[in-house]
């Protein structure tokens, strides 16, 4: 193997050619590496970002979900107690109106009675006195002998 000018020529030409590629080639290369690795480090950052993001709202939404069941189940609950409530109020109310209904009919039926027993009196008092004036022959006076007969009822 000779050593001549054409392998000084080589490496010269091959000297420059690194010397031109580390001065105005490699400077551009690296630094759009640096700037893909860049935004692939940012999307990889924001997608763990979102990943966290999203698990932290589901468990949020999560929360919400079980925080309205309780409340919806507090509200049927309160809806159940007003309606036993009203249930009852309204079985007081029926029962108080059926007591006063009730005692408006015995009242109107102790009064249908004392009716009845006046009448009654009134027919005895009258029976009493045709039969005295039958048995006397004569006409007994009702107006004149009205104290008689208001005895005669009051002991009937």
């Amino acid at each position: 193997m000779s050593f001549n000018l054409t392998l000084i020529g080589q490496a010269a030409a091959f000297a420059l050619f690194i010397w031109f590629t580390v001065k105005f080639v490699w400077p551009p290369l690296l630094r759009a590496i640096e700037a893909r690795q860049k935004t692939i480090a940012d999307g990889l950052a924001a997608a763990e970002q979102g990943k966290k993001s999203l698990e932290l709202s589901a468990k949020q939404a999560g929360e919400e979900v079980a925080g309205a069941r309780h409340r919806a189940a507090d509200i049927v609950a309160q809806a159940d107690k007003r309606g036993a409530q009203v249930i009852e109020d309204a079985k007081t109310s029926a029962k108080a109106e059926g007591a006063r209904e009730k005692a408006a009919a015995k009242a109107e039926i102790e009064q249908e009675v004392s009716r009845a027993r006046e009448k009654l009196r009134d027919q005895v008092a009258a029976l009493a006195v045709a039969g005295a004036e039958k048995i006397l022959r004569r006409e007994v006076d009702a107006k004149a002998h009205a104290d008689l007969l208001d005895a005669i009822k009051k002991q009937l």
